[in-house]
């Protein structure tokens, strides 16, 4: 029996020690979870980000358009690479749209830089507007590849059509 009351003292004290570790570990999640929620930007904030992201697509494709309008002058590797950012951005671009900034209110008073113009049908209908995004980028780095003029002309159409069904699907002119 003597040789068992070591080993009780130990599996204790293996005990207190996995407790007290436990506690700790549990003590450090509390901060780092009010972190977490300190870290999400306002909704306002999102909204802007997005605002400036499809600007930016926006200004991209107007240089790429320019280059192709009657008189434009296509220069391939800038063409090349305004596309090229269009793809990254509307790889990211549904991912701006979180839950909390679904905020359209009919006949609302709207500041345009901060407040959405998004309908809500985005929200209840987000995996067609993330799958239309995917296709978008999709397009706009195929375009970026084209190694014909006519097949670069038509897959810069493509994404235009695309990109005017999604705006008249999920945004509000009201």
């Amino acid at each position: 029996m003597r040789g068992h009351k070591p080993l009780r003292a130990i599996a204790a004290r293996a005990f207190r020690v996995r407790a007290m570790l436990a506690a700790l570990w549990l003590s450090a999640l509390g901060p780092i979870a009010l972190a977490q929620n300190e870290a999400i930007p306002p909704p306002k904030d999102t909204i802007f980000a997005r605002k400036i992201v499809m600007a930016t697509i926006d200004m991209n494709m107007d240089e790429v358009e320019t280059m192709l309008a009657p008189g434009g002058k296509l220069n391939d590797a800038d063409a090349r690479e305004h596309l090229d950012a269009i793809s990254v951005l509307l790889m990211a671009f549904p991912h701006l749209f979180p839950p909390g900034t679904n905020q359209w209110k009919p006949g609302a008073d709207r500041d345009p830089a901060l407040d959405t113009f998004a309908s809500p049908e985005l929200w209840t209908t987000f995996p067609d507007f993330y799958k239309r995004g995917g296709s978008a980028s999709n397009i706009a780095f195929e375009a970026s590849r084209a190694k014909r003029v006519n097949d670069f002309k038509s897959l810069v159409a493509e994404l235009r059509g695309a990109c005017n069904s999604c705006h008249a699907s999920y945004l509000k002119t009201e």
